[in-house]
């Protein structure tokens, strides 16, 4: 499969602390690449260094052969990635269309003041309610965002993530706060998304990683210490120890 993001050698360190050190990884088209890792291993820290929030000390990162280390979030938007949030990011005072729309809108740079002219915006608004259709929340179009269940704005989060057709999709811990109930659902959507968008899946859900991953990389304190296909890093003796745990 064609490589859409390459990660090499990415550092980043907080005053004394080291986040990431030397963190190296690749998403092919079309995969599910997930990162997983005991709180603090750096997965969030690793996402917004890929996203642009904060920028590595070191390193490089392409996308489909683009170097965007040094690029502004909004350029890596419209280059083609994408990315989800741990803490849910809707606007509730605006309906779910609204919403998908806006973040067509935002992500593309088409629009300077996207809040008026979001209901306009004909484009913007097809593309959104496809997205919508994809999660399975067409019929919650019109609906404000507020009105949602956890579980449906972690649904309209991934509507707004695959909107603008990225290549590559970062996914902060999808299922973060979402109930038992509404957690096989949101399995499922995330299996449909297979072969589109390349996804890399940082979750703590462990049962969700192996039923989602093609491939996972393991870090602890910063560091890559395995990576390679679920049934390898599952007998991992390093990151049972690190992580799994011997019963997992």
């Amino acid at each position: 499969m064609a490589e859409v993001l390459h990660v090499e050698g990415l550092s980043k360190t907080f005053g004394a602390l080291w986040v990431t050190r030397e963190v190296s990884l690749t998403l092919a088209a079309g995969e599910v690449h997930a990162v997983i890792g005991p709180n603090g291993a750096g997965k969030t820290t690793l996402i917004h260094q890929i996203s642009g929030v904060v920028l590595p000390d070191r390193g490089r990162i392409s996308l489909r052969g683009r170097d965007i280390t040094r690029a502004r979030p909004e350029a890596r938007a419209r280059a083609g990635l994408a990315r989800s949030f741990q803490i849910t990011s809707v606007l509730p005072e605006f309906s779910v269309l609204e919403n998908v729309a806006l973040s067509v809108q935002a992500r593309e740079g088409r629009a300077m003041r996207p809040w008026g002219r979001a209901a306009a915006d004909r484009e913007a608004n097809a593309r959104g309610m496809a997205a919508l259709e994809r999660m399975a929340m067409a019929d919650r179009a019109r609906r404000l965002a507020g009105t949602l269940s956890h579980g449906e704005k972690r649904q309209l989060e991934l509507a707004m993530a695959i909107a603008a057709d990225p290549v590559a999709l970062l996914l902060d811990e999808p299922l973060a706060g979402a109930g038992p109930e509404e957690v096989p659902r949101l399995i499922e959507l995330l299996r449909g998304m297979k072969g589109g968008a390349a996804i890399l899946l940082v979750e703590h859900d462990m049962e969700a990683v192996f039923a989602l991953a093609d491939r996972i990389t393991v870090l602890a304190e910063g560091r890559v210490i395995a990576s390679g296909q679920p049934d390898a890093v599952r007998a991992d003796e390093a990151v049972r120890a690190a992580y799994l745990g011997e019963d997992f």
